[in-house]
């Protein structure tokens, strides 16, 4: 008798915060960009507010995830913000552009900054709205 085939670990686990609807659409239409990935296991988007301890390892509370994307790449490592972002750029068919222009060296600090300002605002808005 063969052992069971070995289980890969995703390259990319998104935690993100569905009860915010810009969120849940945003990630709902990536994640249809990346069926072929999702399906096999590459990628996974998992709902925060399903485990709110999901990070707490890496002192990332439920409130943190409700501010802005988090993720656990395929070395174990947390990405924040717009660093998910170019992640999935990078593994997303006919989005890779996006990764180089967003996630080069140079214009990185800047993605990052224009990424934080705009969650700042949405999160804001989220709690004004009641999307928790």
């Amino acid at each position: 008798m063969s052992p069971p085939p070995l289980q890969r670990a995703p390259s990319l686990i998104v935690f993100y915060n569905t009860r915010c609807p810009v969120c849940d659409y945003g990630i709902t239409w990536q994640a249809s960009r990346l069926r072929a990935a999702v399906q096999s296991g590459d990628v996974s988007f998992r709902d925060i507010n399903m485990e709110p301890q999901a990070l707490s390892t890496f002192g990332v509370t439920l409130e943190d995830i409700r501010k802005r994307l988090h993720a656990i790449d395929g070395d174990g490592d947390l990405l924040v913000g717009a660093d998910v972002a170019v992640a999935l750029w990078r593994l997303t068919p006919g989005q890779a552009w996006l990764a180089g222009l967003f996630g080069n060296r140079l214009f990185l600090p800047l993605t990052r900054l224009t990424y934080n300002l705009f969650a700042r605002v949405l999160y804001a808005w989220n709690r004004r709205k009641g999307h928790w």
